[in-house]
């Protein structure tokens, strides 16, 4: 199970890298090209666009033909749209590689959470997605030092080199034992829709990627304005995600412990408060600090999302891997729609509305999450460890 565990960290750390790399790219990609805060937000909400498209897709073939070969097709997917982007050279072939590294992004997050799921036992389910997630927080980490460098070295022997590592995974995963395919059921998925443990976990995927999608276009822009280059950019997104590593892991061992709905209710509070924060701010290094912050108090969203899902398909007979799918298409629409959104706030009224708006949504999801009698509040927030 380590093995298989290494294996799934590292294909969930290279989607989660190509995500980020273009966060420090993003102002020269505007200045070159001549993009408004708004074709910022929809060239960022590209990758995004694509995971919906191959979401459900992606989770039936991961249960149809096996995590395995799932995981495998999107890793070859991947690896040939970053060459794509690495020799883009307008706004539409760029726009075009992301959803196809969207689309391979879909594929493998399907395939190998399902594969890990399939192997791990229930009580430390939550303790090895959240280290999955922590391998996806490393690609975060990594994604705007690869920018930076893409930024000085060069976008063509960057992004090929990073398809180049796509692809040895790929051979890597080949060579893993693999997991049996389940039963796809229609009524499973229709079941877990009415499931209020996998809605809960659909809507804490979506709310975090919605809120990383805002920080990804408004953070580097304004830092950018300030003056700060996409090398400061990058490490800015690099400390936050430093902090993400560990903290992941811890959370999921607590949820097993005690349930998400702690975690759930502490890392909403910060998040109304960096939301604000940032709303206000207008200092450089005081953007930059809310960054880090508000990376680490969104991303604590992801993992008791994640059990949630994983203990709600359980309860009503969905597979892993469509569900699985189905958090992709949560992740997606929160990621298109945050980007876009942002930046066509900011384009509008300015960037404060867009941050105050981050906010209203989070303190509205924690009055939803909070018991107000004996029982559960309106979202649940339990994950049981018996079957």
């Amino acid at each position: 199970m380590r093995r298989l565990l290494v294996l799934v960290c590292a294909i969930v750390l290279v989607d989660t890298m190509l995500y980020a790399a273009l966060v420090p790219l993003l102002p020269g990609f505007a200045d070159d090209y001549g993009l408004s805060k708004t074709g910022a937000g929809l060239l960022v909400a590209a990758y995004a666009a694509g995971v919906l498209i191959g979401a459900l897709p992606g989770g039936i073939a991961a249960a149809r033909f096996g995590p395995r070969t799932a995981a495998v097709a999107g890793l070859v997917v991947i690896a040939a749209a970053s060459v794509g982007f690495a020799f883009a050279t307008d706004e539409w072939t760029l726009g075009a590689s992301r959803v196809v590294q969207g689309l391979g992004s879909a594929l493998s997050w399907s395939g190998g959470l399902a594969w890990l799921v399939a192997v791990a036992p229930r009580e430390r389910r939550g303790e090895m997605l959240g280290t999955a997630l922590a391998g996806a927080i490393v690609g975060a980490l990594l994604g705007p030092v690869v920018g930076g460098i893409a930024a000085v070295a060069g976008t063509k022997q960057t992004f090929v080199g990073v398809g180049a590592l796509a692809a040895l995974l790929a051979a890597w995963a080949l060579r893993t034992t693999g997991a049996p395919a389940q039963p796809v059921r229609l009524a499973a998925v229709s079941a877990a829709l009415r499931e209020r443990r996998f809605v809960g976990g659909l809507w804490l995927m979506l709310l975090p990627s919605l809120l990383l999608g805002v920080l990804a276009v408004l953070v580097p822009l304004d830092l950018a304005a300030l003056g700060w280059g996409a090398v400061a950019i990058g490490g800015v997104y690099l400390a936050g995600a430093a902090v993400e590593v560990g903290a992941n892991p811890l959370i999921g061992r607590l949820i097993d412990r005690r349930g998400v709905g702690g975690p759930v209710r502490a890392a909403l509070i910060a998040s109304v408060a960096v939301s604000i924060g940032l709303a206000l701010a207008s200092r450089a290094p005081v953007v930059a600090a809310l960054a880090v912050v508000a990376g680490v108090s969104f991303g604590a969203l992801l993992t008791p999302g994640m059990a949630l899902l994983s203990d709600g398909a359980d309860r009503v007979g969905l597979s892993q891997g469509v569900a699985f799918g189905l958090m992709n298409a949560a992740w997606a629409a929160g990621n298109t729609v945050g980007p876009s959104g942002a930046g066509a706030v900011g384009d509008l009224v300015g960037d404060a509305a867009a941050y105050g708006g981050a906010a209203a949504l989070c303190a509205l999801t924690f009055i939803l999450v909070t018991p107000r009698r004996a029982g559960a509040g309106t979202l649940p927030m339990r994950v049981p460890t018996e079957p």
